[in-house]
């Protein structure tokens, strides 16, 4: 048991950062895909070392950054859920809207 799950769609948001990576390196998509499960997996025993993000939700998701990603979950959830892995420069408003699309 890994201790988390993806919502469905977070399962779509790491196969785009795969794909979108791949279009340059295979191996580079390959290495950045293991970081950021490899984070997710950290985050299981210790799910209050993320940052809130007001700005982006009222729920109590908490934000991990990984290279130039953020990781939002839920740290109460038992597993712990992963809601969206989102490149960090994307437009806070459209995070928001992400986000709201995934509760």
């Amino acid at each position: 048991m890994s201790g988390y799950i993806l919502h469905p769609d977070a399962y779509t948001d790491l196969d785009d950062i795969w794909e979108f990576i791949a279009e340059d390196s295979l191996d580079a998509a390959d290495r950045v895909r293991e970081e950021l499960y490899q984070a997710i997996l950290a985050l299981v025993p210790f799910p209050r070392q993320g940052h809130r993000r007001t700005d982006l939700t009222s729920r109590p998701l908490r934000f991990w950054r990984v290279r130039d990603y953020l990781i939002a979950y839920a740290p109460d959830e038992k597993p712990l859920l992963v809601v969206a892995v989102m490149h960090g420069s994307r437009n806070p408003r459209v995070m928001a809207a992400i986000l709201r699309g995934r509760e």
